[in-house]
């Protein structure tokens, strides 16, 4: 009787036990939440296959896409005469081409830009290449557009020279349409990053008449994907606008363009990873260019 009574004991402590045992397990279970971390993922690895940017709208405002014409004027606070320096006192600067005289302003940055493309030119045999405006200062355009009128100039702050991204080129052996300087730019400027801003073809788009020495620059891809669809820059910026994305690939190079509407400060996903470059359009968006 007492072995009896002693084995429904030990059954019953070992049934409670067991019963604990699994309760703990279950409330274990549902106590547990995954480690806390610290680290601190970079934006650019995010998202799978793209990155984040924090936009505001001041960078509608800036970049080499910038559009400038009589509808749209260089933007207030933007300041390109701060990085503008004379030629002639910087001679270093000039190398593979001349300079009309003491009064030619470039930034560092646009001089290198074409030196690089001049010296490829001469490995061609082209080599008389001459500039013969670049900078100028609202108050030297105003002057301009006063002399000249308004069918030949546009007023200070409308003109792409006062935004510091243009030049006109000349050539020391005939005038742009007929010099072999002329030529080569227009077939080979893009490959540069330069575009023919005022081609003969567009004056109805560009509002300007044709000009084959000005050259205006705004990188790769967009100045290949211009010359390839025979876009000037007013078209490339609608195009962009309606498909919101292109790509391009350049001697190898893998770009994908984006375009996103800005109105305010926010964060924007964009689809794709790589290095990348911003630019706003100064109107109404920015335009995100990677390489892949």
């Amino acid at each position: 009787m007492k072995k009896w009574i002693f084995s429904i004991i030990v059954l019953l402590l070992l049934g409670y036990g067991f019963m604990k045992y699994k309760a703990g397990i279950i409330d274990q279970s549902n106590e547990w939440q995954p480690p806390a971390t610290n680290i601190d993922i970079p934006e650019a690895a995010s998202q799978t296959g793209g990155f984040t940017i924090k936009v505001t709208k001041e960078m509608v405002f800036q970049g080499d896409l910038l559009l400038v014409n009589k509808d749209y004027p260089v933007p207030e606070g933007l300041n390109p005469e701060s990085e503008a320096v004379s030629l002639v006192k910087n001679p270093e600067l000039i190398d593979g081409f001349g300079v009309l005289d003491n009064t030619i302003q470039l930034s560092p940055r646009l001089a290198d830009k074409f030196r690089t493309m001049v010296k490829a030119a001469a490995q061609e045999g082209v080599s008389h290449f001459l500039i013969s405006s670049g900078y100028r200062s609202e108050a030297k355009q105003d002057e301009l557009y006063r002399e000249m009128g308004p069918q030949y100039a546009l007023p200070a702050g409308y003109s792409e020279h006062n935004l510091g991204l243009s030049m006109d080129i000349g050539s020391s052996l005939a005038e742009m349409n007929q010099a072999p300087e002329g030529k080569w730019l227009k077939d080979n400027g893009w490959k540069y990053g330069f575009i023919l801003r005022y081609p003969e073809d567009k004056t109805a788009v560009t509002g300007i008449q044709f000009e084959p020495w000005h050259f205006r620059y705004v990188g790769l891809p967009h100045s290949a994907i211009m010359w390839e669809k025979n876009l000037v820059l007013e078209q490339y910026l609608d195009l962009l606008k309606q498909q919101k994305s292109m790509s391009a690939t350049i001697e190898g190079e893998s770009y994908e363009v984006f375009y996103f509407s800005v109105t305010e400060n926010n964060t924007i996903n964009v689809p794709a990873y790589g290095e990348y470059e911003i630019s706003g359009n100064n109107a109404d968006g920015i335009i995100v260019t990677v390489r892949k």
